[in-house]
């Protein structure tokens, strides 16, 4: 089928339905408050997009920009998709609300967006990907359990809004382009003609998956375009702060999984009009612990204490160029498919330097990719000879501890500065305040590395607990990495 004619087919057939969302027709409303709209993709590495220069169309996103502003360093905390979403919901980095490894739970009494927004008025909704938990400190009216947004009750819902006067907060959350890359017309990228980066070993393989890859980033914004039409359609354009971001990297070497740029750099793109000068681009590193702060700072209510993160509504409204110095990144392979037994890593970047400490460097790190036919041809191309192929996949998984990268020169960190006396008083300095930052965050490193099981149980069924055996080798292995 032709891609664009099933988009379009797609936008025909979008109407009103009986709303799958709840609503409480009893709470307050007024539709002077600005509607929220956050749009998110699953494992897109932002520089893949056209609109940063990359080679996936995104048309709609483009319009957007040019209608919003861009921002050029927007970050999140950790490279994965559960510890990510707790991130943008709670206002808290990772490790303070307890959402730090994959497939996780926040602590007992961490509260949501949900929580800040609905005594302003709102209702919150959440449609599509969810990937947190427990379920009752998010209390989102969600839509369905497919894992992409439902256009039909999101429509409902914004014609709801109209009809009963009140304010919405919507999150649509996309599975797109997470892999197995399925969905979009790959036949617009051939694997032939498209550019890997230097950082990914080239072979068939991973070019034929890359297109595939990069299909679906079109088909991302697709669903974005899908959902602005469905603004304007319900004259709800001109009073909606609308976000679009593309979440942590792809599931491709040095992307997702890591604490490199690639994996913690995140597309944002903002319309607000009234609010917002078009066509805007900034530098202010801003990051998706930011975001609830920002919701609750548009929707005219007051900071709330406690959160890591802080509005930067000052960016959008143009009265300010910086928002932070500093961004963190902590990433946990205890527990994610086919992780190392506990590869933590933690990093600070600030406008021009990055700091990554990789604290258990010992180990091999591997992942869920690290078992893929396309890594397996990676390796299978080292083996074979070829010297870049071989230090590529070196490097992936054997890393030193600590790395030390000039992000403006060396935006792609492939070049490890960490022994370079001219720099050693930057790595003090950064390096102090990573620790002081995670000891805020009570974050122990390794010791806490070793307690995600801890975090990834809560609320499971005791059928999900580790055997005897499997617990003994556990401990054996803890007992490996503490010596």
């Amino acid at each position: 089928m032709n891609f664009k004619r099933a988009i379009v087919g797609l936008l025909a057939v979008v109407s009103s339905s009986v709303s799958a969302f709840s609503f409480d027709e009893t709470e307050t409303a007024t539709i002077e408050k600005p509607n929220l709209v956050f749009i998110i993709a699953d494992d897109c590495t932002f520089r893949d997009m056209s609109v940063y220069g990359g080679q996936a169309h995104t048309p709609n996103i483009e319009k957007l920009a040019s209608e919003g502003i861009k921002f050029e360093r927007c970050f999140q905390a950790a490279p994965m998709c559960s510890p990510t979403r707790h991130n943008i919901y709670t206002g808290l980095y990772p490790v303070k609300s307890g959402a730090y490894p994959n497939h996780t739970h926040a602590n007992p009494g961490v509260k949501s967006i949900v929580q800040y927004l609905k005594p302003l008025g709102y209702r919150v909704a959440l449609s599509g990907k969810t990937h947190i938990g427990p379920r009752e400190q998010f209390p989102f009216e969600y839509s369905s359990n497919q894992n992409n947004p439902d256009m039909n009750v999101i429509d409902t819902l914004f014609a709801e809004s109209v009809e009963n006067k009140k304010p919405f907060c919507l999150f649509a959350c996309s599975n797109e382009p997470h892999s197995p890359w399925n969905k979009g017309d790959a036949s617009v990228y051939p694997p032939e003609s498209i550019n890997l980066p230097p950082y990914i070993v080239d072979t068939p393989n991973v070019r034929q998956n890359f297109s595939r890859y990069l299909a679906e980033i079109t088909y991302y914004d697709s669903q974005v375009g899908e959902i602005v039409a469905m603004l304007e359609k319900h004259g709800l354009a001109n009073n909606t702060l609308l976000m679009v971001v593309s979440e942590q990297g792809n599931s491709f070497p040095f992307a997702k999984w890591t604490c490199y740029d690639n994996g913690l750099q995140s597309a944002m793109i903002v319309r607000w009009p009234g609010k917002v000068k078009p066509g805007t681009v900034t530098d202010a590193m801003v990051e998706y612990v930011d975001v609830t702060p920002t919701f609750i700072d548009a929707a005219g209510g007051e900071p709330i204490d406690g959160l890591d993160g802080k509005s930067f509504s000052a960016v959008l409204k143009g009265k300010t160029d910086r928002h932070k110095e500093f961004t963190y990144g902590i990433m946990t392979t205890r527990g994610i498919i086919n992780g190392s037994d506990a590869y933590a890593i933690r990093s600070v970047r600030g406008q021009k330097y990055k700091l990554i400490k990789n604290l258990n460097h010992e180990s091999k790190f591997t992942n869920a990719y690290t078992k893929s036919a396309d890594f397996q041809s990676m390796v299978a191309k080292a083996d074979a000879g070829d010297a870049t192929a071989r230090k590529l996949v070196n490097a992936y998984q054997q890393r030193p501890a600590i790395e030390f990268y000039d992000v403006q020169e060396d935006p792609l960190e492939m070049n490890n500065l960490a022994d370079n006396p001219e720099f050693a008083q930057v790595i003090m300095g950064l390096s102090k305040k990573l620790d002081e930052w995670m000891i805020d965050q009570g974050d122990e490193g390794v010791a806490t590395e070793l307690r995600a099981f801890d975090h990834q149980r809560k609320g499971k069924n005791a059928k999900n607990k580790k055997t005897p055996s499997k617990q003994a080798q556990r401990k054996q292995k803890t007992k490996k990495l503490n010596q």
